[in-house]
């Protein structure tokens, strides 16, 4: 005879899945790994059904029949905009997981991943940028997220772009000098932006390589380069805009409340962009408090499961001990 589980808990990004599953005790009972979830490339029907191949096997590491779960609390990328949420809320309900359902976008794990109650702004920047805030009273802040067209500036993907542009313009003389013009091309062993350029419009390199430029732009940037630097300067502006835009919609700006910063590129601690959106943030939301999360975001799924189903306080701090 099977066993129940209080909280299904799924994050799923562009290129993987976490899944675990959450006793009523806080307790992981087992955990799952899939490939990446992108309904708009292949649907949302075919992205679930790969989503079920890891509930399926975590299902039944755990001895955990279909339908025996509580809550299920899927974090989801490409979940922008409220009607994505809606639609895939419907999808998960159709495959019986759990008894309710919960979908929110993947920013919102590594927001609770990184604070002890669902309060606090968490800004991601990884291939793009994004940033959520919450209350315990339910209240949101949020951004669509879609890129430009939504207002966007950063992320990796942005910064490998916009370092590009400066250093074409720099080595066909439309632009200032910058270094990026020597360095973007060498990291992938070429001599020229020209060489780069052809390369990546041809498919001599992959075009989803150009991410590989962000840290090379955050290295001439530290070595001095004043046209990579002022783009590590917007960067940081951009992250307080958006920081201090949702601590204000959650009435949070004049409280001591956390800022979570995640993804790749805020992870990866470059200190001239930490120093900036420190003084910036300082100027423009004095009692934030930031720090950097560290907890994998399935953790975060797994929590705000909890925080629906009116867990304990012992029950999440349980959980969370098994993390560290």
């Amino acid at each position: 005879m099977g066993v129940n589980a209080s909280v299904l808990a799924i994050d799923a990004g562009n290129s993987k899945t976490d899944v675990a599953l959450i006793g009523a005790d806080g307790t992981i009972l087992s955990t799952a790994r899939g490939g990446g979830f992108q309904p708009p490339v292949v649907g949302i029907e075919e992205a679930v059904d790969a989503l079920g191949a890891a509930v399926d096997r975590a299902l039944e590491s755990a001895g955990v029949p279909a339908g025996a779960v509580a809550h299920v609390s899927a974090c989801l990328a490409n979940a922008d905009l409220p009607v994505e949420e809606e639609q895939l809320v419907a999808a998960l309900r159709a495959r019986g997981w759990g008894d309710t359902v919960e979908v929110h976008n993947d920013t919102f794990a590594i927001l609770r991943a990184g604070v002890d109650e669902p309060r606090g702004v968490a800004v991601v920047c990884g291939a793009g940028i994004n940033c959520v805030g919450m209350v315990p009273d339910g209240r949101t802040a949020r951004f669509p997220a879609i890129g430009r067209i939504s207002g966007d500036w950063g992320g990796g993907a942005g910064l490998a772009e916009e370092a590009m542009w400066f250093a074409s313009r720099a080595e066909d003389g439309r632009g200032e000098p910058t270094e990026l013009a020597r360095t973007l091309p060498g990291h992938f062993g070429l001599d020229s932006m020209y060489a780069l350029i052809e390369a990546l419009h041809l498919g001599r390199i992959d075009f989803e390589r150009r991410h590989e430029l962000s840290p090379v732009l955050f290295a001439t940037a530290a070595a001095g380069d004043p046209v990579a630097g002022a783009l590590v300067n917007r960067l940081a502006q951009e992250v307080v805009a958006m920081a201090s835009v949702a601590l204000t919609r959650l009435d949070l700006l004049d409280e001591e409340a956390p800022v979570v910063l995640g993804g790749s590129v805020l992870a990866a601690r470059h200190p001239q962009l930490d120093e900036g959106i420190s003084e910036l943030l300082a100027a423009r939301a004095p009692r934030a408090v930031v720090r950097v999360v560290t907890e994998p975001p399935v953790l975060g799924a797994a929590l705000l499961g909890l925080d629906r189903t009116g867990a304990a306080a012992e029950v999440h701090e349980r959980l969370r001990a098994q993390y560290h």
